[in-house]
């Protein structure tokens, strides 16, 4: 049986790889910037006084990516919060290569044009070595979701790990992907 490619990973392939070469002035075509993984985390406050939430938000993450979500635990304790270190914070899921293909077309064309008055996502939340993050602060926005079962909007950071070396090299990536930045 013959695997279906992701549309945008055979978009990727077949002609942005191409013409990133290019455009990049790459000798190699191995040294083409590429998605390397996407990561879907939902941080959750809210979990130490209701647990019930945090599974409620594994199915959420689950439903969006294909994939199932891991619980992630406090690292250290803080008092004010109640928090203690290895208590249950957040879920998250990590995709890699089809998989974070086929979410980041969904992403692009689907959830964020959903987006009430959308102008674009920030051009400057790259970290220096041409990954990029950014939150959304609903997670309705993606189609998956079904509203009546929902019990409350919670946000979500999405962080696309790029093999690029430096912001341009991904902005140039993501751009070709589809990803609407602001002017």
């Amino acid at each position: 049986m013959e695997c279906q490619m992701a549309r945008l990973a055979d978009f990727y392939q077949t002609e942005l790889r191409p013409k990133l070469q290019k455009e990049l002035g790459l000798p190699n075509v191995m040294q083409v910037p590429k998605v390397v993984k996407v990561v879907v985390n939902m941080g959750l406050g809210e979990a130490i006084q209701n647990v019930k939430i945090l599974e409620s938000a594994a199915d959420e993450i689950a439903r969006i990516t294909g994939q199932k979500a891991v619980i992630t635990k406090a690292k250290r304790s803080i008092a004010t919060y109640k928090l203690r270190e290895g208590m249950p914070i957040g879920c998250m899921v990590t995709l890699r290569r089809e998989r974070a293909y086929e979410f980041l077309d969904r992403l692009i064309n689907i959830a964020l044009a959903r987006v009430r008055d959308f102008k674009g996502i920030s051009p400057k939340a790259f970290d220096g070595r041409g990954n990029y993050t950014f939150g959304v602060r609903e997670q309705i926005i993606f189609p998956e979701i079904d509203l009546e079962k929902i019990d409350k909007v919670k946000g979500l950071n999405i962080s696309i790990v790029t093999s690029a070396k430096n912001d341009e090299e991904g902005r140039a990536l993501l751009t070709g992907l589809g990803m609407p930045f602001r002017k």
